[in-house]
């Protein structure tokens, strides 16, 4: 008898959770997986769209991140044990190789909210074969040779409109005491895209002929001929006499204490890792192109951009996909982006903070600005590795037809080992 009540009892207690809720309403909310990079993920913007849809929908983001040196390796890890997440963060860059693309990813052109995207973040976000990768959101920025205006200015001189205007104007600082360039060769490795994007940005068949091993970088004289300035660069001094030993992080303490006058980076970095305290500040700086001697206007290369991508074969790919829809509606990004430094990915982005540099520098923007080209849509490409050929090079152990013919070799071994047709 005891038992029987004992049993009346817990089904009762049943109905009564069921019908109050309980905890069943927590328990049963959707729950989407979302990977990504540690510190990409800490970003004030991510968590704040994070946090915004959970309390907006009820859903629930399981956040999975790696430390940043370990992400590539580890996720790639999971990929190859089945472990896919529903919503997968990644650059559009060399490192993506490591997780099949068209395997695993939702071509996400058709979407709703793809309209609101700038030309520029759409255009990075589409892969060779035209499909939309992911939804771009991210600090977005400008890439060109930003410098000391208020420098430039006490010594009578003016910003370059051509490359012999440029080349004309480091010699001039250079021969009157100033580093002209901050080039921080000590594991830097992303100047050398800014000179290769046009070559390759401006000529698309060039860029196909290159992805099917029908031509080479040494078959192309604009890779060379930017090897051969980098290497004259260094060797008349316009990257001062440490550069071999300077890194990420001296290039704010060269510049705020005018011990070079130009580098060449992007606007946010003068937000999130300009040294402060030196003798300039932020309000010195101005934009023009990077000159390479590969385009004689120069060049700025739009942002390399974070991108959500959706598990094409996700048993939640239709919450995954409103997921992105939540992300790029204008209200919740605007609140997620509000008082951020960086150039729009969306039409409707609206309370971000836009440089002071890159809105004075918009004419010339508009006209030289290429999509990041070299690190997202050459074949085999590796920063990393470009960077070793050009170590050899300025180090004198190469010359720039040596210097280029390592870049071959490298980005044709890393095509083999992805098993790309043609290689």
């Amino acid at each position: 008898m005891k038992t029987k009540r004992l049993a009346l009892l817990l089904v009762a207690a049943i109905l009564m959770l069921t019908s109050c809720g309980g905890d069943s309403g927590a328990s049963s909310a959707p729950v989407l997986t979302v990977m990504g990079r540690k510190s990409d993920m800490e970003k004030s913007y991510m968590t704040s769209i994070f946090d915004l849809y959970e309390k907006s929908t009820g859903n629930r983001l399981d956040v999975i991140s790696y430390e940043d040196a370990s992400f590539e390796t580890e996720a790639a890890k999971e990929f190859s044990a089945g472990h896919i997440p529903d919503v997968f963060i990644h650059f559009h860059n060399a490192d993506l190789n490591r997780f099949n693309v068209s395997e695993h990813f939702y071509d996400l052109k058709d979407e709703s909210w793809v309209s609101d995207l700038t030309d520029s973040a759409e255009a990075y976000c589409v892969d060779r074969e035209g499909r939309l990768l992911g939804l771009p959101f991210w600090e977005n920025s400008v890439s060109g040779c930003y410098y000391n205006k208020t420098l430039l200015d006490s010594l009578g001189l003016k910003p370059a409109t051509t490359q012999a205007e440029f080349d004309v104007l480091c010699q001039v600082l250079a021969d009157v005491g100033y580093t002209p360039i901050c080039w921080p060769a000590s594991g830097c490795t992303w100047m050398f895209q800014f000179g290769l994007d046009p070559i390759f940005a401006d000529d698309p068949t060039l860029l196909d002929r290159l992805n099917k091993n029908e031509i080479t970088y040494s078959e192309i004289p604009a890779v060379t001929d930017m090897a051969q300035w980098i290497e004259d660069a260094a060797n008349k001094g316009w990257f001062g006499d440490s550069y071999l030993e300077q890194g990420w992080s001296d290039i704010g303490p060269v510049l705020s204490s005018g011990g070079a006058v130009m580098t060449f980076i992007w606007d946010t970095w003068f937000y999130t890792d300009f040294a402060a305290g030196g003798q300039y500040s932020i309000d010195d700086f101005a934009l023009m192109p990077v000159f390479m001697n590969t385009v004689d206007g120069g060049t700025y290369e739009g942002g390399n951009l974070n991108m959500m991508m959706v598990n094409k074969d996700s048993e939640q790919l239709d919450l995954a996909l409103e997921f992105l829809s939540f992300c790029a509606t204008p209200d919740n990004y605007n609140t997620a982006f509000d008082g951020i430094s960086t150039v729009s990915c969306f039409q409707g982005q609206t309370t971000n903070i836009q440089s002071q540099m890159v809105t004075n520098a918009e004419a010339s923007i508009a006209e030289r600005e290429r999509v990041s080209t070299a690190a997202s849509k050459i074949v085999g490409y590796s920063a990393d590795d470009v960077s070793a050929a050009f170590d050899s090079l300025l180090r004198g152990k190469t010359d720039a037809a040596g210097c280029v013919r390592m870049m071959d070799d490298f980005r044709i071994a890393e095509a083999k080992e992805q098993g790309v047709e043609g290689f």
